[in-house]
């Protein structure tokens, strides 16, 4: 398994357990910590993890409106935990990851391996189709490998 599918899975694994533990910002540093060593003992270097989680988490307030605005007959608390961890991820990697790292038609296919091994029978459709509604929103950012941005360049999303 590739490193970064491999900490995508630990920042989900990550992202659930805090989200079932209550959402508690002081717990998460330690969460990631053991979740690494039970599921990657062999990895040293889980900072992509580390990165993504803790991106969510800072943005929480702008992803989880998009996800209830792109899939409205699904309020949030309906939504499965896994779902929508995984959601989050992709979300938080299509509107604040490095496109030169991980393009988003990259991002949006892990979140759908994410979703087809860790969630239900339809996850991976739903995840689809949340995520594909976002990309569009964004302008199809680099569908002809033409619109890049740098790191640090922010997008909003229109509501």
């Amino acid at each position: 398994m590739a490193n970064r599918h491999l900490s995508r899975t630990i920042a989900l694994q990550s992202l659930y357990e805090w989200d079932f533990k209550g959402g508690k910002n002081d717990e998460v540093v330690e969460i990631i910590k053991k979740n690494a060593q039970e599921f990657a003992p062999g990895m040293n270097d889980i900072s992509f993890a580390h990165t993504l989680v803790e991106t969510v988490i800072e943005n929480r307030d702008k992803i989880d409106p998009l996800i209830e605005k792109c899939a409205p007959e699904w309020p949030l608390e309906q939504v499965t935990l896994v779902d929508r961890n995984i959601l989050r991820l992709g979300i938080c990697e299509l509107l604040y990851g490095n496109y030169e790292e991980v393009p988003p038609k990259v991002a949006i296919n892990e979140a759908i391996e994410l979703a087809k091994s860790f969630g239900g029978e339809s996850s991976g459709r739903f995840v689809n189709g949340v995520l594909g509604t976002i990309y569009r929103e964004l302008g199809e950012p680099m569908k002809e490998d033409g619109g890049r941005r740098s790191k640090n360049e922010k997008v909003i999303v229109k509501k």
